[in-house]
Protein backbone atom coordinates (compact mmCIF):
# COMPACT_ATOMS: atom_id res chain seq x y z
CA UNK A 1 0.00 0.00 0.00
CA UNK A 2 2.88 2.31 0.40
CA UNK A 3 3.02 3.30 -3.56
CA UNK A 4 -0.75 3.87 -3.02
CA UNK A 5 -0.06 6.47 0.24
CA UNK A 6 0.46 9.06 -2.45
CA UNK A 7 -2.95 9.20 -3.34
CA UNK A 8 -3.97 10.20 0.29
CA UNK A 9 -3.19 14.19 -0.45
CA UNK A 10 -6.49 13.56 -2.62
CA UNK A 11 -8.53 11.99 -0.28
CA UNK A 12 -7.73 15.24 2.19
CA UNK A 13 -8.60 17.54 -1.07
CA UNK A 14 -12.10 15.65 -1.11
CA UNK A 15 -12.67 14.51 2.39
CA UNK A 16 -16.36 16.06 2.25
CA UNK A 17 -17.15 14.10 -0.42
CA UNK A 18 -15.37 10.92 1.03
CA UNK A 19 -17.06 11.20 4.95
CA UNK A 20 -20.66 11.97 4.14
CA UNK A 21 -19.97 8.55 1.80
CA UNK A 22 -18.74 7.01 4.97
CA UNK A 23 -21.64 8.04 6.86
CA UNK A 24 -24.06 6.67 3.92
CA UNK A 25 -22.50 3.45 4.28
CA UNK A 26 -22.83 3.02 7.72
CA UNK A 27 -26.83 4.17 8.01
CA UNK A 28 -27.16 1.82 4.87
CA UNK A 29 -25.93 -1.53 6.59
CA UNK A 30 -27.77 -0.27 9.87
CA UNK A 31 -31.16 -0.66 7.71
CA UNK A 32 -29.85 -4.21 5.89
CA UNK A 33 -28.83 -5.25 9.26
CA UNK A 34 -32.22 -4.50 11.26
CA UNK A 35 -34.10 -7.14 7.70
CA UNK A 36 -33.16 -9.89 9.52
CA UNK A 37 -34.11 -9.13 12.56
CA UNK A 38 -37.54 -8.55 11.55
CA UNK A 39 -37.68 -11.80 9.25
CA UNK A 40 -36.84 -13.00 12.88
CA UNK A 41 -39.59 -11.81 14.49
CA UNK A 42 -41.93 -12.99 11.75
CA UNK A 43 -40.70 -16.99 11.50
CA UNK A 44 -40.78 -16.80 15.49
CA UNK A 45 -44.88 -15.17 14.97
CA UNK A 46 -45.27 -17.80 13.18
CA UNK A 47 -44.01 -20.88 15.13
CA UNK A 48 -45.83 -19.95 17.65
CA UNK A 49 -48.99 -18.78 16.35
CA UNK A 50 -49.69 -21.78 14.34
CA UNK A 51 -50.73 -24.26 17.43
CA UNK A 52 -53.13 -20.96 18.47
CA UNK A 53 -54.35 -21.05 15.03
CA UNK A 54 -55.23 -25.25 15.07
CA UNK A 55 -56.17 -25.11 18.66
CA UNK A 56 -59.45 -23.31 17.27
CA UNK A 57 -59.98 -25.50 14.39
CA UNK A 58 -63.60 -25.65 13.92
CA UNK A 59 -64.34 -21.95 15.94
CA UNK A 60 -65.23 -18.84 13.82
CA UNK A 61 -62.50 -17.29 16.42
CA UNK A 62 -60.24 -19.27 13.79
CA UNK A 63 -60.85 -17.19 10.86
CA UNK A 64 -60.14 -13.79 13.30
CA UNK A 65 -56.47 -15.17 14.15
CA UNK A 66 -55.89 -15.74 10.40
CA UNK A 67 -56.87 -12.48 9.76
CA UNK A 68 -54.72 -10.85 12.50
CA UNK A 69 -52.08 -13.78 11.36
CA UNK A 70 -51.65 -12.56 8.17
CA UNK A 71 -52.32 -8.54 8.93
CA UNK A 72 -49.09 -9.26 11.42
CA UNK A 73 -47.07 -10.80 8.40
CA UNK A 74 -48.12 -8.46 5.48
CA UNK A 75 -46.79 -6.13 8.01
CA UNK A 76 -43.48 -7.55 8.46
CA UNK A 77 -42.83 -7.81 4.96
CA UNK A 78 -43.69 -3.86 4.49
CA UNK A 79 -41.33 -3.20 6.99
CA UNK A 80 -38.43 -5.78 5.29
CA UNK A 81 -39.92 -3.94 1.78
CA UNK A 82 -39.16 -0.22 3.97
CA UNK A 83 -35.59 -1.13 5.01
CA UNK A 84 -34.68 -2.04 1.59
CA UNK A 85 -35.73 0.70 0.19
CA UNK A 86 -34.38 3.06 2.55
CA UNK A 87 -30.88 1.11 2.63
CA UNK A 88 -30.77 1.27 -1.13
CA UNK A 89 -31.71 5.22 -0.99
CA UNK A 90 -28.60 5.46 0.84
CA UNK A 91 -26.40 3.27 -1.09
CA UNK A 92 -27.14 5.28 -3.97
CA UNK A 93 -26.33 8.33 -1.76
CA UNK A 94 -23.08 6.27 -0.92
CA UNK A 95 -22.65 5.66 -4.83
CA UNK A 96 -23.02 9.86 -5.88
CA UNK A 97 -20.39 10.57 -3.44
CA UNK A 98 -17.53 7.95 -3.32
CA UNK A 99 -17.70 7.39 -7.15
CA UNK A 100 -18.02 11.00 -8.02
CA UNK A 101 -14.47 11.12 -5.98
CA UNK A 102 -12.75 9.10 -7.84
CA UNK A 103 -13.73 10.48 -11.05
CA UNK A 104 -12.72 14.32 -9.78
CA UNK A 105 -9.17 12.34 -8.32
CA UNK A 106 -8.91 10.89 -11.83
CA UNK A 107 -9.15 14.07 -13.53
CA UNK A 108 -6.64 15.50 -10.78
CA UNK A 109 -3.95 12.73 -11.01
CA UNK A 110 -4.31 12.92 -15.45
CA UNK A 111 -3.63 16.76 -15.78
CA UNK A 112 -0.79 16.18 -12.64
CA UNK A 113 0.68 13.54 -14.85
CA UNK A 114 0.56 15.64 -18.01
CA UNK A 115 2.12 18.59 -16.25
CA UNK A 116 5.05 17.03 -14.96
CA UNK A 117 5.42 15.52 -18.60
CA UNK A 118 6.10 18.80 -19.75
CA UNK A 119 8.25 20.23 -16.94
CA UNK A 120 10.09 16.89 -17.85
CA UNK A 121 13.35 17.29 -20.38
CA UNK A 122 14.34 16.18 -23.57
CA UNK A 123 16.44 13.24 -22.45
CA UNK A 124 13.48 11.55 -20.83
CA UNK A 125 11.76 11.34 -23.53
CA UNK A 126 14.76 9.75 -25.67
CA UNK A 127 14.43 7.04 -22.55
CA UNK A 128 10.73 6.01 -22.92
CA UNK A 129 8.45 5.37 -25.56
CA UNK A 130 5.16 6.97 -26.51
CA UNK A 131 3.37 4.57 -26.00
CA UNK A 132 4.51 3.41 -22.36
CA UNK A 133 3.90 7.29 -21.70
CA UNK A 134 0.94 7.15 -22.83
CA UNK A 135 -0.72 4.15 -21.06
CA UNK A 136 0.95 5.11 -17.61
CA UNK A 137 -1.30 8.00 -18.21
CA UNK A 138 -4.47 6.39 -19.43
CA UNK A 139 -4.71 2.55 -18.67
CA UNK A 140 -2.71 2.77 -15.24
CA UNK A 141 -4.99 5.81 -13.67
CA UNK A 142 -8.01 3.89 -15.30
CA UNK A 143 -6.61 1.27 -12.62
CA UNK A 144 -6.27 3.60 -10.37
CA UNK A 145 -9.86 4.88 -9.98
CA UNK A 146 -10.83 1.25 -9.83
CA UNK A 147 -9.28 1.88 -6.39
CA UNK A 148 -10.10 5.03 -5.43
CA UNK A 149 -14.15 4.42 -6.58
CA UNK A 150 -15.42 0.77 -6.08
CA UNK A 151 -12.23 -0.60 -4.44
CA UNK A 152 -12.87 1.70 -1.40
CA UNK A 153 -16.49 2.01 -1.30
CA UNK A 154 -17.04 -1.83 -1.36
CA UNK A 155 -13.83 -2.08 1.07
CA UNK A 156 -15.76 0.29 3.74
CA UNK A 157 -18.93 -1.15 2.97
CA UNK A 158 -17.54 -4.93 3.83
CA UNK A 159 -15.69 -3.86 6.98
CA UNK A 160 -18.44 -1.65 8.24
CA UNK A 161 -21.28 -4.93 7.38
CA UNK A 162 -18.72 -7.12 8.74
CA UNK A 163 -18.64 -5.18 12.02
CA UNK A 164 -22.37 -4.89 12.43
CA UNK A 165 -23.25 -8.44 11.45
CA UNK A 166 -20.77 -10.06 13.59
CA UNK A 167 -22.03 -7.93 16.82
CA UNK A 168 -25.47 -8.75 15.95
CA UNK A 169 -24.86 -12.34 15.60
CA UNK A 170 -23.10 -12.68 18.84
CA UNK A 171 -25.67 -11.03 20.94
CA UNK A 172 -27.74 -13.60 20.13
CA UNK A 173 -25.79 -16.94 19.96
CA UNK A 174 -22.01 -16.70 20.68
CA UNK A 175 -21.64 -20.72 19.54
CA UNK A 176 -23.77 -20.43 16.83
CA UNK A 177 -21.94 -17.08 15.68
CA UNK A 178 -18.52 -18.75 16.19
CA UNK A 179 -19.16 -22.18 14.24
CA UNK A 180 -21.04 -19.96 11.23
CA UNK A 181 -18.15 -17.49 10.53
CA UNK A 182 -15.90 -20.27 10.90
CA UNK A 183 -14.70 -20.70 7.12
CA UNK A 184 -13.50 -17.05 6.96
CA UNK A 185 -10.55 -17.25 8.80
CA UNK A 186 -9.66 -19.77 6.29
CA UNK A 187 -10.64 -17.30 3.30
CA UNK A 188 -8.32 -15.03 4.63
CA UNK A 189 -5.46 -16.78 4.49
CA UNK A 190 -6.47 -17.73 1.05
CA UNK A 191 -6.60 -14.00 0.18
CA UNK A 192 -3.42 -13.39 1.64
CA UNK A 193 -1.87 -16.16 -0.13
CA UNK A 194 -3.14 -14.84 -3.44
CA UNK A 195 -2.42 -11.25 -3.30
CA UNK A 196 1.17 -11.67 -3.58
CA UNK A 197 0.41 -13.89 -6.72
CA UNK A 198 -1.90 -11.20 -8.33
CA UNK A 199 0.35 -8.24 -7.13
CA UNK A 200 3.00 -10.28 -9.23
CA UNK A 201 1.51 -11.12 -12.40
CA UNK A 202 -0.47 -7.60 -12.45
CA UNK A 203 2.52 -5.73 -12.65
CA UNK A 204 3.85 -8.19 -15.44
CA UNK A 205 0.26 -7.44 -17.30
CA UNK A 206 0.96 -3.72 -17.65
CA UNK A 207 4.31 -4.14 -18.65
CA UNK A 208 3.06 -6.39 -21.49
CA UNK A 209 0.28 -3.66 -22.24
CA UNK A 210 2.71 -1.04 -22.58
CA UNK A 211 4.96 -2.75 -24.98
CA UNK A 212 1.89 -3.60 -26.94
CA UNK A 213 0.69 -0.02 -26.90
CA UNK A 214 4.44 1.01 -27.79
CA UNK A 215 3.95 -1.24 -30.59
CA UNK A 216 1.10 -0.66 -31.92
CA UNK A 217 1.81 3.14 -32.41
CA UNK A 218 5.03 2.90 -33.81
CA UNK A 219 3.51 0.79 -36.76
CA UNK A 220 0.57 3.41 -37.36
CA UNK A 221 3.54 5.98 -37.18
CA UNK A 222 5.23 4.22 -40.02
CA UNK A 223 2.74 2.89 -42.06
CA UNK A 224 4.01 3.98 -44.98
CA UNK A 225 7.00 2.59 -44.57
CA UNK A 226 5.51 -0.72 -43.47
CA UNK A 227 3.59 -0.80 -47.05
CA UNK A 228 6.50 0.47 -48.87
CA UNK A 229 8.41 -2.97 -48.22
CA UNK A 230 5.67 -4.69 -48.48
CA UNK A 231 6.04 -6.05 -44.92
CA UNK A 232 2.55 -6.10 -43.62
CA UNK A 233 2.41 -10.21 -42.85
CA UNK A 234 5.72 -9.42 -40.99
CA UNK A 235 4.44 -6.69 -38.87
CA UNK A 236 1.08 -8.94 -38.54
CA UNK A 237 3.18 -11.84 -37.21
CA UNK A 238 4.77 -9.47 -34.48
CA UNK A 239 2.01 -8.08 -33.42
CA UNK A 240 0.59 -11.59 -32.93
CA UNK A 241 3.18 -12.47 -31.18
CA UNK A 242 3.25 -9.61 -28.66
CA UNK A 243 -0.67 -10.25 -28.09
CA UNK A 244 0.14 -13.24 -27.25
CA UNK A 245 2.27 -12.53 -24.92
CA UNK A 246 0.15 -10.38 -23.21
CA UNK A 247 -2.75 -12.95 -23.18
CA UNK A 248 -0.39 -15.35 -21.46
CA UNK A 249 0.16 -12.71 -18.91
CA UNK A 250 -3.58 -11.98 -18.50
CA UNK A 251 -4.85 -15.96 -18.54
CA UNK A 252 -2.09 -16.87 -15.71
CA UNK A 253 -4.19 -14.11 -13.56
CA UNK A 254 -7.20 -15.48 -15.25
CA UNK A 255 -6.49 -18.65 -13.56
CA UNK A 256 -5.75 -17.30 -9.88
CA UNK A 257 -9.55 -15.65 -10.28
CA UNK A 258 -11.27 -18.65 -11.87
CA UNK A 259 -9.84 -20.59 -8.47
CA UNK A 260 -10.17 -18.05 -6.02
CA UNK A 261 -14.01 -17.09 -6.83
CA UNK A 262 -15.86 -21.04 -6.37
CA UNK A 263 -13.41 -21.13 -3.72
CA UNK A 264 -15.30 -18.26 -1.37
CA UNK A 265 -18.73 -19.40 -2.81
CA UNK A 266 -17.89 -22.97 -1.60
CA UNK A 267 -17.00 -21.67 2.09
CA UNK A 268 -19.96 -19.35 2.21
CA UNK A 269 -22.08 -22.65 1.55
CA UNK A 270 -20.68 -24.04 3.90
CA UNK A 271 -21.43 -21.21 6.45
CA UNK A 272 -24.44 -22.02 5.88
CA UNK A 273 -24.43 -25.84 5.99
CA UNK A 274 -22.86 -25.58 9.16
CA UNK A 275 -25.69 -22.56 10.73
CA UNK A 276 -28.56 -24.58 9.89
CA UNK A 277 -27.06 -27.93 11.55
CA UNK A 278 -25.44 -26.26 15.09
CA UNK A 279 -28.67 -23.81 15.00
CA UNK A 280 -31.06 -27.01 15.18
CA UNK A 281 -29.02 -28.37 17.85
CA UNK A 282 -29.67 -24.88 19.57
CA UNK A 283 -33.09 -25.13 18.91
CA UNK A 284 -33.56 -28.25 20.65
CA UNK A 285 -31.76 -27.43 23.36
CA UNK A 286 -33.76 -24.59 23.73
CA UNK A 287 -30.92 -21.43 23.76
CA UNK A 288 -32.49 -20.46 20.36
CA UNK A 289 -35.93 -19.55 18.40
CA UNK A 290 -36.37 -20.81 14.74
CA UNK A 291 -36.44 -17.48 14.09
CA UNK A 292 -32.67 -16.93 14.67
CA UNK A 293 -31.57 -19.50 12.39
CA UNK A 294 -33.60 -17.81 9.65
CA UNK A 295 -32.03 -14.53 11.15
CA UNK A 296 -28.60 -16.02 10.75
CA UNK A 297 -28.88 -17.55 7.08
CA UNK A 298 -30.07 -13.95 5.88
CA UNK A 299 -27.27 -12.25 7.91
CA UNK A 300 -24.46 -14.71 6.13
CA UNK A 301 -26.51 -14.17 2.92
CA UNK A 302 -25.53 -10.73 3.46
CA UNK A 303 -21.88 -11.20 4.30
CA UNK A 304 -22.06 -13.35 1.13
CA UNK A 305 -21.55 -10.49 -1.39
CA UNK A 306 -19.27 -8.32 0.41
CA UNK A 307 -17.10 -11.68 0.70
CA UNK A 308 -17.30 -12.40 -2.97
CA UNK A 309 -16.59 -8.90 -3.87
CA UNK A 310 -13.39 -9.14 -1.01
CA UNK A 311 -11.24 -11.29 -4.25
CA UNK A 312 -12.42 -8.52 -6.81
CA UNK A 313 -11.34 -5.60 -4.40
CA UNK A 314 -8.02 -7.73 -3.71
CA UNK A 315 -7.55 -7.89 -7.13
CA UNK A 316 -8.38 -4.17 -7.89
CA UNK A 317 -6.43 -2.73 -4.97
CA UNK A 318 -3.32 -5.21 -5.92
CA UNK A 319 -3.18 -3.84 -10.12
CA UNK A 320 -3.78 -0.27 -8.80
CA UNK A 321 -1.17 -0.56 -6.41
CA UNK A 322 1.10 -1.82 -9.28
CA UNK A 323 -0.14 1.11 -11.70
CA UNK A 324 0.66 3.57 -9.04
CA UNK A 325 4.13 2.18 -9.05
CA UNK A 326 4.79 2.71 -12.20
CA UNK A 327 2.96 6.25 -12.32
CA UNK A 328 5.04 7.29 -9.30
CA UNK A 329 7.97 6.04 -11.40
CA UNK A 330 7.68 8.91 -13.39
CA UNK A 331 6.23 11.73 -11.15
CA UNK A 332 9.45 11.20 -8.90
CA UNK A 333 11.78 11.51 -12.32
CA UNK A 334 13.23 15.03 -11.68
CA UNK A 335 13.91 17.35 -14.86
CA UNK A 336 17.76 17.31 -15.07
CA UNK A 337 16.83 21.22 -16.42
CA UNK A 338 15.70 23.54 -13.62
CA UNK A 339 14.51 27.24 -14.21
CA UNK A 340 15.78 29.06 -11.72
CA UNK A 341 13.36 31.50 -10.03
CA UNK A 342 13.95 34.76 -11.71
CA UNK A 343 12.51 37.39 -13.01
CA UNK A 344 11.57 37.49 -17.20
CA UNK A 345 14.45 39.06 -18.79
CA UNK A 346 14.55 40.12 -22.62
CA UNK A 347 17.56 39.38 -24.67
CA UNK A 348 19.47 41.04 -27.35
CA UNK A 349 20.74 37.88 -28.72
CA UNK A 350 24.62 37.50 -28.03
CA UNK A 351 25.22 33.77 -28.05
CA UNK A 352 28.93 32.60 -26.77
CA UNK A 353 29.97 29.11 -25.91
CA UNK A 354 33.44 29.18 -24.53
CA UNK A 355 35.04 26.14 -24.60
CA UNK A 356 31.93 23.90 -24.54
CA UNK A 357 31.84 20.44 -24.58
CA UNK A 358 29.15 18.17 -24.24
CA UNK A 359 28.30 14.01 -24.19
CA UNK A 360 24.62 12.85 -24.60
CA UNK A 361 24.21 11.05 -20.73
CA UNK A 362 21.71 8.15 -21.87
CA UNK A 363 24.75 6.95 -24.84
CA UNK A 364 28.06 8.40 -23.68
CA UNK A 365 28.25 9.68 -27.09
CA UNK A 366 30.36 12.92 -26.99
CA UNK A 367 28.73 15.47 -29.46
CA UNK A 368 31.23 18.32 -28.68
CA UNK A 369 34.35 19.23 -27.78
CA UNK A 370 35.91 22.52 -26.79
CA UNK A 371 33.77 24.69 -29.15
CA UNK A 372 33.99 28.27 -29.08
CA UNK A 373 32.42 31.26 -30.86
CA UNK A 374 30.48 33.92 -30.46
CA UNK A 375 27.01 35.06 -32.47
CA UNK A 376 26.56 38.78 -32.02
CA UNK A 377 23.10 40.39 -32.18
CA UNK A 378 21.84 41.26 -35.81
CA UNK A 379 24.70 38.26 -37.50
CA UNK A 380 23.82 35.75 -39.50
CA UNK A 381 25.70 32.43 -37.92
CA UNK A 382 25.75 29.16 -40.38
CA UNK A 383 26.60 25.85 -39.58
CA UNK A 384 27.83 23.17 -41.85
CA UNK A 385 29.36 19.30 -41.49
CA UNK A 386 29.15 16.11 -41.85
CA UNK A 387 26.10 13.97 -40.71
CA UNK A 388 26.36 13.64 -36.96
CA UNK A 389 29.23 16.81 -36.78
CA UNK A 390 27.12 17.79 -33.78
CA UNK A 391 25.82 20.88 -35.30
CA UNK A 392 22.18 19.86 -34.29
CA UNK A 393 23.38 19.60 -30.65
CA UNK A 394 24.64 23.28 -30.49
CA UNK A 395 21.06 23.93 -31.47
CA UNK A 396 19.93 22.02 -28.91
CA UNK A 397 22.38 23.37 -26.23
CA UNK A 398 21.28 27.05 -27.54
CA UNK A 399 17.04 26.23 -26.60
CA UNK A 400 18.66 24.80 -23.13
CA UNK A 401 17.05 21.64 -23.97
CA UNK A 402 20.27 20.19 -22.66
CA UNK A 403 23.22 21.47 -20.14
CA UNK A 404 26.95 21.46 -21.40
CA UNK A 405 28.73 19.04 -19.37
CA UNK A 406 32.02 20.77 -19.92
CA UNK A 407 32.50 24.77 -21.05
CA UNK A 408 29.53 27.38 -20.31
CA UNK A 409 26.93 28.97 -22.60
CA UNK A 410 26.43 32.71 -22.34
CA UNK A 411 23.39 35.03 -23.08
CA UNK A 412 23.92 38.85 -23.53
CA UNK A 413 27.32 37.70 -21.47
CA UNK A 414 24.90 35.92 -18.79
CA UNK A 415 25.18 32.07 -18.19
CA UNK A 416 22.22 30.50 -19.92
CA UNK A 417 21.56 28.66 -16.55
CA UNK A 418 20.47 31.86 -14.83
CA UNK A 419 17.99 32.68 -17.05
CA UNK A 420 14.24 32.24 -16.47
CA UNK A 421 13.34 29.45 -18.90
CA UNK A 422 9.98 30.37 -19.90
CA UNK A 423 10.95 33.77 -20.65
CA UNK A 424 13.91 32.78 -22.66
CA UNK A 425 12.26 30.49 -24.66
CA UNK A 426 9.52 32.59 -25.78
CA UNK A 427 11.99 34.87 -27.59
CA UNK A 428 13.78 32.09 -29.23
CA UNK A 429 12.28 30.78 -32.66
CA UNK A 430 13.01 27.22 -33.35
CA UNK A 431 12.45 25.29 -36.36
CA UNK A 432 14.08 21.68 -36.13
CA UNK A 433 15.24 19.07 -38.61
CA UNK A 434 11.78 16.70 -38.13
CA UNK A 435 9.06 18.85 -39.02
CA UNK A 436 5.69 18.20 -36.89
CA UNK A 437 2.76 19.61 -37.80
CA UNK A 438 -0.55 19.26 -35.14
CA UNK A 439 -3.78 17.55 -36.36
CA UNK A 440 -5.22 21.13 -37.00
CA UNK A 441 -5.95 24.65 -39.53
CA UNK A 442 -2.43 25.53 -41.38
CA UNK A 443 -3.64 28.84 -39.77
CA UNK A 444 -3.38 27.45 -35.67
CA UNK A 445 0.17 25.66 -36.73
CA UNK A 446 1.29 29.25 -37.88
CA UNK A 447 -0.14 30.62 -34.75
CA UNK A 448 0.89 27.66 -32.52
CA UNK A 449 3.14 30.22 -30.33
CA UNK A 450 0.33 32.49 -29.58
CA UNK A 451 -2.31 32.75 -27.78
CA UNK A 452 -4.62 34.13 -29.98
CA UNK A 453 -4.98 34.30 -33.73
CA UNK A 454 -3.91 36.83 -35.32
CA UNK A 455 -4.76 36.81 -39.17
CA UNK A 456 -2.57 39.35 -40.74
CA UNK A 457 0.48 38.26 -38.76
CA UNK A 458 -0.21 34.64 -39.83
CA UNK A 459 -0.10 35.46 -43.68
CA UNK A 460 2.80 37.52 -43.79
CA UNK A 461 4.99 34.79 -41.90
CA UNK A 462 3.24 32.27 -44.48
CA UNK A 463 4.29 34.80 -47.32
CA UNK A 464 7.79 35.01 -45.38
CA UNK A 465 8.31 31.51 -45.75
CA UNK A 466 7.15 31.37 -49.26
CA UNK A 467 3.98 29.20 -48.70
CA UNK A 468 1.25 31.96 -49.06
CA UNK A 469 0.57 31.25 -52.37
CA UNK A 470 0.43 26.96 -51.85
CA UNK A 471 -1.72 28.15 -48.83
CA UNK A 472 -3.82 29.77 -51.20
CA UNK A 473 -4.55 27.40 -53.75
CA UNK A 474 -5.86 24.98 -50.85
CA UNK A 475 -9.98 24.69 -51.21
CA UNK A 476 -10.22 25.87 -47.67
CA UNK A 477 -7.33 28.27 -47.37
CA UNK A 478 -5.60 28.91 -43.85
CA UNK A 479 -8.61 26.84 -42.57
CA UNK A 480 -7.06 24.01 -44.35
CA UNK A 481 -7.18 21.11 -41.71
CA UNK A 482 -3.41 18.74 -41.83
CA UNK A 483 -2.29 15.64 -40.47
CA UNK A 484 -4.38 12.43 -39.05
CA UNK A 485 -8.07 13.87 -40.11
CA UNK A 486 -6.70 16.35 -42.89
CA UNK A 487 -4.79 16.63 -46.30
CA UNK A 488 -0.93 15.60 -45.85
CA UNK A 489 1.55 18.50 -47.30
CA UNK A 490 4.26 17.88 -49.32
CA UNK A 491 8.04 17.62 -47.33
CA UNK A 492 8.59 21.14 -48.71
CA UNK A 493 5.29 22.80 -47.85
CA UNK A 494 5.64 20.94 -43.84
CA UNK A 495 8.79 22.17 -44.07
CA UNK A 496 7.85 25.90 -44.61
CA UNK A 497 5.03 25.85 -42.56
CA UNK A 498 7.47 25.78 -39.61
CA UNK A 499 9.47 28.58 -40.63
CA UNK A 500 6.76 30.49 -40.83
CA UNK A 501 5.41 29.28 -37.14
CA UNK A 502 8.92 30.26 -36.27
CA UNK A 503 8.60 33.81 -37.81
CA UNK A 504 5.53 34.59 -36.69
CA UNK A 505 6.73 34.35 -33.44
CA UNK A 506 9.32 37.24 -34.09
CA UNK A 507 11.80 35.72 -32.44
CA UNK A 508 15.58 37.34 -30.87
CA UNK A 509 16.94 34.34 -32.35
CA UNK A 510 15.85 32.67 -35.06
CA UNK A 511 17.58 29.06 -35.38
CA UNK A 512 17.04 26.67 -38.45
CA UNK A 513 18.32 23.28 -37.92
CA UNK A 514 18.36 22.13 -41.28
CA UNK A 515 14.61 22.48 -42.45
CA UNK A 516 15.75 23.94 -46.04
CA UNK A 517 16.78 20.41 -46.96
CA UNK A 518 13.30 19.73 -49.01
CA UNK A 519 12.98 23.07 -50.30
CA UNK A 520 14.22 23.97 -54.31
CA UNK A 521 17.15 26.39 -54.66
CA UNK A 522 15.18 29.42 -56.26
CA UNK A 523 12.50 28.91 -52.83
CA UNK A 524 15.08 28.69 -50.52
CA UNK A 525 16.80 31.97 -51.89
CA UNK A 526 13.35 33.86 -51.24
CA UNK A 527 12.75 32.44 -47.62
CA UNK A 528 16.36 33.30 -46.43
CA UNK A 529 16.63 37.49 -48.12
CA UNK A 530 12.68 37.31 -46.38
CA UNK A 531 14.55 36.01 -43.26
CA UNK A 532 17.12 38.64 -43.85
CA UNK A 533 14.53 41.78 -43.72
CA UNK A 534 12.52 40.22 -40.70
CA UNK A 535 15.85 39.23 -38.48
CA UNK A 536 17.36 42.91 -38.41
CA UNK A 537 19.45 43.57 -35.45
CA UNK A 538 18.17 40.03 -34.51
CA UNK A 539 20.78 37.01 -34.36
CA UNK A 540 19.82 33.72 -36.88
CA UNK A 541 21.47 30.31 -36.42
CA UNK A 542 21.34 28.16 -39.46
CA UNK A 543 22.31 24.57 -40.11
CA UNK A 544 22.22 23.30 -42.98
CA UNK A 545 24.23 20.66 -46.28
CA UNK A 546 23.90 22.31 -48.77
CA UNK A 547 26.79 25.68 -49.16
CA UNK A 548 24.47 27.47 -51.39
CA UNK A 549 22.27 28.34 -48.11
CA UNK A 550 24.99 29.54 -46.28
CA UNK A 551 27.28 31.10 -48.34
CA UNK A 552 25.81 34.78 -47.48
CA UNK A 553 26.20 34.23 -43.58
CA UNK A 554 28.49 36.49 -41.71
CA UNK A 555 30.14 33.50 -40.02
CA UNK A 556 30.37 30.19 -41.23
CA UNK A 557 31.35 27.06 -38.58
CA UNK A 558 32.64 24.29 -40.23
CA UNK A 559 32.22 21.03 -38.14
CA UNK A 560 33.85 17.81 -37.77
CA UNK A 561 33.33 15.33 -34.63
CA UNK A 562 32.33 17.66 -32.48
CA UNK A 563 34.91 20.12 -32.82
CA UNK A 564 34.97 23.61 -34.96
CA UNK A 565 37.86 23.12 -37.62
CA UNK A 566 37.46 26.47 -39.62
CA UNK A 567 35.26 29.32 -39.38
CA UNK A 568 35.26 32.63 -40.75
CA UNK A 569 32.59 33.93 -43.91
CA UNK A 570 32.38 32.33 -47.49
CA UNK A 571 35.48 34.58 -48.84
CA UNK A 572 37.84 33.69 -45.85
CA UNK A 573 36.96 30.11 -46.03
CA UNK A 574 37.12 29.50 -49.46
CA UNK A 575 40.69 31.03 -49.96
CA UNK A 576 41.82 28.74 -46.76
CA UNK A 577 41.78 25.85 -49.15
CA UNK A 578 40.71 23.54 -46.49
CA UNK A 579 37.40 21.24 -45.76
CA UNK A 580 35.15 24.38 -46.32
CA UNK A 581 36.81 24.75 -50.03
CA UNK A 582 36.47 20.80 -50.24
CA UNK A 583 32.48 20.79 -49.73
CA UNK A 584 31.81 23.64 -52.30
CA UNK A 585 33.66 22.03 -55.02
CA UNK A 586 32.19 18.46 -54.14
CA UNK A 587 28.66 20.02 -53.89
CA UNK A 588 29.39 21.90 -57.35
CA UNK A 589 30.43 19.06 -58.92
CA UNK A 590 27.09 17.06 -58.11
CA UNK A 591 24.86 20.19 -59.23
CA UNK A 592 26.64 19.82 -62.64
CA UNK A 593 25.93 16.00 -62.68
CA UNK A 594 23.00 16.29 -61.95
CA UNK A 595 22.36 19.21 -64.76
Amino acid sequence: MKDLAYLNKFFYKYRWRLIPGVLFVIISNVFAVLSPQVIRMAVDMVTENISTYQLFSGFNRQSVIYNIFGSSLLLFGSLVLILALLRGLFLFFMRQTIILMSRHIEYDLKNEIYQHYQELSLAFYRRHNTGDLMNRVTEDVSRVRMYLGPGIMYTINTVVLFIMVIYAMLIVNVRLAIFSVLPLPILALIIYYVNNIINFRSEKIQERLSVLSSFVQENFSGIRVIKSYVREDFVRKSFAAESENYKTHSMALVKVQALFYPLMLLLIGLSNVITMYIGGTEVMKGDITAGNIAEFIVYLNLLSFPVISLGWVTSLVQRAAASQKRINEFLHQQPEIVSPVVAKQTIRGQITFDNVSFIYPDTGIQALKNVSFTAEPGEMVAIIGRTGAGKSTIANLIMRMYDCTGGELLIDGQPVKQLNLEGYRSQIGFVPQEVFLFSDTIANNIAFSADTLDMPKVEQAAKDAAVYENIKELEKGFETLIGERGITLSGGQKQRVSIARAIVKQPQVLIFDDCLSAVDTRTEEEILNNLGRNMLGKTSIIIAHRISTIKNADKILVMDKGEIMEQGDHKYLMDQKGIYFELYEKQLLEEEENV
